[in-house]
């Protein structure tokens, strides 16, 4: 058994595969630097993230393989489910070494695992362009917090930059401890890391930290969702279905 340690890092991950060709190894276990090596190893390699070497077989993905494949590869990347990067690996190895494109060949069960994988994660980038709920902070910058199951907040940035270009905003993954701020001036977004478990309870910050105003809309708007119920048509599992539990308290209209 071969066996690759790394970084676990993105880069690091690409690094590997630069490796595993210059080195004509190819390994059958990832692991992070600093775990025990396997009881029946044979070989085994520490790679040391080069963004230089990662940065060529990036370029290289990108020029051989199409959008789609490349796409497959990021979704399934931010999915951070265990093993994902082994899959990774070897789908990355099958693309470079076939003459024709394969992403679509869901015979093959790493490519179907991919697929299935890369689903999950841009199914959970639509929820939080359809479930994020900003507050507005006496900063006057409309601030969301959020939790997803997968790392799709970078997929989802470009929506909201474009949705809400006219204004300053952050949304915060707080289970990932970062986010990415809004800046109006120059319109781009930076990512960040913040200390905010002191200003936010139950999915929503916290009074203090709120512009004045905003309590009170927060309350006309659960009174128009209200207003808006007929509650004879109430379903609870449909709703559940469209608009997954996990979600409800982070809005503002289920408090």
């Amino acid at each position: 058994m071969i066996v690759f340690f790394y970084d676990k890092s993105f880069e690091g991950l690409l690094t590997a595969v630069f490796e595993a060709y210059r080195l004509k190894q190819y390994p059958e276990q990832l692991l992070a630097i600093g775990n025990l090596e396997p009881l029946f190893c044979e070989k085994s390699y520490t790679i040391i993230t080069d963004l230089e070497k990662s940065s060529r077989v990036w370029k290289k993905l990108q020029n051989k393989l199409s959008k789609r494949a490349v796409q497959l590869i990021v979704y399934g990347w931010l999915s951070e489910q265990e093993g994902a990067d082994k899959l990774l690996f070897d789908v990355i190895k099958k693309m470079v070494d076939s003459p024709f494109p394969i992403e679509s060949n869901f015979a093959d069960n790493d490519i179907l695992s991919l697929f299935q994988l890369a689903k999950k994660v841009s199914k959970e980038r639509h929820h939080l362009m359809q479930f994020v709920r900003f507050q507005k902070t006496i900063d006057d910058i409309y601030f969301a917090v959020i939790n997803p199951i997968y790392n799709a907040l970078p997929l989802a940035i470009n929506h909201f930059k474009n949705r809400f270009a006219d204004q300053k905003w952050i949304i915060y993954d707080i289970n990932r401890n970062y986010g990415f701020y809004y800046n109006l001036q120059t319109q781009t977004s930076t990512e960040i890391t913040l200390d905010i478990e002191q200003y936010v309870n139950n999915g929503k910050l916290n009074k203090q930290a709120l512009a004045d105003n905003e309590e009170l809309f927060q309350t006309l708007w659960q009174k128009y969702f209200k207003a808006l119920t007929i509650k004879e048509r109430i379903n609870l599992k449909q709703q559940k279905q469209y608009m997954p539990k996990r979600f409800w308290n982070y809005l503002i209209e289920k408090h």
